[in-house]
């Protein structure tokens, strides 16, 4: 009995000692194996881990992590790459896009992360006055959509003035708001606000302004002739002189880029009122006053004589008023003996005898009279046809 107790402790000693030898060497083989893996840095899709492993590429890693490595998208190194200690790695998926550009749609790949990033790899630039939607600095994500909307040089008339502007829109009410052109109730605009923008296409902003314009005209006065006994026949006197009225009027007036295009009379005031010119016509008859038979002949006496080219007008003549220069109104006063003429040669007032046709005062004017010529009164067209033209003598009386 003995001897068998210390061969069982011996036994159980034994294989203490190798159970202990068995994990020692395990363990040894743990930290032998896991003090070979290489330590790799990966930043996957924005997330950083940190991973040991005994993968020989960069492939490898991925498959090891089950991630499947599209063509678009974005890795830092090669996925042959060898893998060693200490290598940092990032890899970003591939997202679809969708970017229309002036019309043209097309479907992209990209591991770009703004837009403005992806507009760089792509190589597609923007011009200055370019629209892009939405703004560079947008995040890419998965089925997002970019706008370019190219600009192009558009001709617009503003209140008469031609300029330049890039324009992105698609119709005429879009441009002018791009612009910041403002239009009042009344502005017309060509073409219409609905109508397609294109490069010829010329836009016109007219300015219409309805403005209110007072305006103060004269009244005319008129000459009223009253026959007078006191008075000698043929003689005048001025008994009231005449003034002209005064008329406000108020017009509606539509302006057009600054021109007036049309004016309507909306109201009119009467300010001051005319005053006619009342002239005393004498009808006094002179017993020694020469008959018209008598008349004729020739004065004994008197002043200056010249000789005159005349003709013979009535008081109804084409564009005739009937009353004279000096206010005698001839169809009043159809028997009056009187003379039109260039007061520069024959001052108006003076009395005359005309050869042929008697004594009478030069009381008249004409646009034809100029010069050493007068136009000789007959109240009757068949009389002034029978005169004609002639060439007459003239003796100035007083």
């Amino acid at each position: 009995m003995k001897n068998q107790v210390p061969k069982s402790l011996s036994k159980k000693k034994l294989a203490i000692l190798s159970a202990s030898l068995l994990v020692f060497i395990s363990v040894l083989g743990y930290f032998l194996y896991e003090g070979t893996k290489n330590t790799v840095a990966l930043t996957l899709d924005g997330q950083e881990k940190v991973i040991k492993t005994h993968a020989d590429t960069i492939q490898d890693i991925f498959d090891d992590l089950e991630i499947s490595l599209g063509k678009e998208d974005y890795l830092s190194v090669a996925a042959d790459t060898k893998v060693k200690d200490d290598l940092k790695v990032e890899w970003k998926p591939a997202k679809q896009v969708q970017l229309v550009d002036d019309k043209s749609k097309k479907t992209y790949w990209t591991a770009s992360d703004t837009i403005e990033e992806f507009l760089d790899e792509q190589e597609i630039v923007l011009k200055e006055h370019d629209k892009l939607t939405p703004d560079l600095n947008t995040e890419i994500k998965d089925d997002l959509e970019i706008d370019i909307q190219r600009a192009f040089p558009v001709k617009v008339v503003v209140g008469g003035k031609e300029q330049e502007e890039w324009s992105t829109s698609t119709t005429v009410a879009d441009f002018l708001s791009q612009q910041g052109i403002e239009l009042e109730s009344l502005d017309r605009v060509e073409p219409a606000l609905t109508e397609t923008v294109s490069s010829k296409t010329l836009i016109k902003v007219i300015r219409v302004e309805k403005v209110t314009d007072v305006v103060e005209e004269p009244i005319k006065f008129a000459t009223v002739t009253k026959n007078d006994q006191s008075l000698e026949k043929g003689k005048q006197k001025v008994v009231t002189n005449g003034q002209e009225g005064l008329m406000e009027k108020k017009y509606e007036v539509i302006l057009e880029d600054g021109k007036e295009v049309s004016r309507e009379l909306v109201n009119e005031t009467k300010v001051k009122d005319k005053q006619d010119k009342v002239v005393a016509m004498g009808t006094k008859v002179i017993a020694t006053q020469v008959s018209r038979s008598a008349s004729a002949a020739a004065p004994s006496s008197g002043g200056k004589e010249f000789y005159v080219n005349s003709t013979a007008y009535t008081a109804n003549c084409n564009g005739c008023s009937g009353v004279t220069a000096t206010g005698v109104n001839l169809k009043s006063n159809p028997n009056a003996k009187v003379i039109a003429v260039d007061p520069s040669v024959i001052p108006l007032g003076t009395k005359v005898y005309v050869e042929g046709y008697g004594y009478a005062t030069a009381s008249d004017t004409g646009g034809a009279i100029r010069g050493n010529k007068i136009d000789v009164f007959f109240p009757s067209k068949s009389q002034a046809y029978q005169w004609g033209t002639k060439r007459v003598k003239v003796k100035i009386v007083k």
